[in-house]
């Protein structure tokens, strides 16, 4: 062990361990209003815990004998509410598919009459190229 100084006595050691400012006022207000009602909290989380066992206790009995009829209850219910949210899922995916399938015809509403507009002079073109085509081989088959 250390020794301590003949100067110093043990409280004055103990007492440098501790604040030299004694707390506010707020701080013991807060502490004399908090701590009862800690308490209180902490009673009432134990009274809820034992009637939770309690009621436990007393209803495993019911739930082994009533187990044929509330399993396939349960599953019933499961399937029935997994139904509903499949069907609603689906239901959200068709209208957002059917709003970006109009959204998408009229982005391209504007711009379809240029494409027809191109495609038909692609068209023409085609046809008078192919057409000038047949009228040179004709010519070569009429002349050889």
């Amino acid at each position: 062990m250390a020794e301590q100084p003949h100067d110093q006595r043990p409280t004055d050691v103990i007492k440098s361990y501790l604040p030299e400012k004694g707390p506010s006022t707020s701080q013991v207000l807060a502490v004399v209003t908090l701590f009862p009602l800690g308490a209180v909290l902490l009673c009432l989380a134990g009274l809820i815990l034992t009637g939770t066992i309690i009621g436990l206790a007393v209803a495993t009995p019911l739930f082994v004998i009533f187990s044929p009829i509330l399993v396939p209850a349960a599953l019933t219910i499961a399937l029935a509410v997994t139904g509903f949210l499949t069907s609603g899922a689906f239901g959200i995916t068709a209208l957002s598919s059917i709003s970006w399938l109009l959204n998408y015809v009229r982005r391209m509403r504007g711009s379809l009459p240029e494409q027809l507009d191109h495609a038909r002079r692609r068209v023409q073109e085609t046809v008078g190229q192919k057409t000038r085509e047949a009228g040179q081989r004709s010519q070569d088959v009429i002349r050889p």
